[in-house]
């Protein structure tokens, strides 16, 4: 019993450092062919969008929020698909509820 507890805590170390070095991590997204591109980090903070000036056009601003939702919804999404890829290389391919 003791064992399982002292790996439990590495785990939870090992867990602990990969989080904070996917902190580091970026990811790039684009929509609408890359009119609108943003960075993502791996705390899920936005850290950079860039948006052509031909998309914007004043009489049409939803064209241009579908687009800056659309980027950043893939954004997040891969961010999470790098967390998991993280994890299950952590964990031996096992996934722990809870660890994501």
């Amino acid at each position: 019993m003791a064992g399982m507890m002292k790996q439990a805590m590495q785990m939870k170390s090992r867990v602990e450092e990969l989080k904070a070095k996917l902190a580091d991590e970026q990811v790039e997204a684009s929509a609408g062919g890359g009119m609108v591109t943003v960075v993502v980090n791996g705390k899920f903070e936005l850290l950079s969008v860039k948006i052509d000036p031909e998309v914007i056009d004043k009489d049409e601003p939803e064209m241009l929020e579908t687009l800056v939702r659309a980027a950043v919804n893939e954004g997040v999404s891969k961010v999470q698909a790098l967390i998991q890829s993280k994890m299950k290389e952590l964990t031996g391919g096992i996934d722990i509820p809870g660890l994501t």
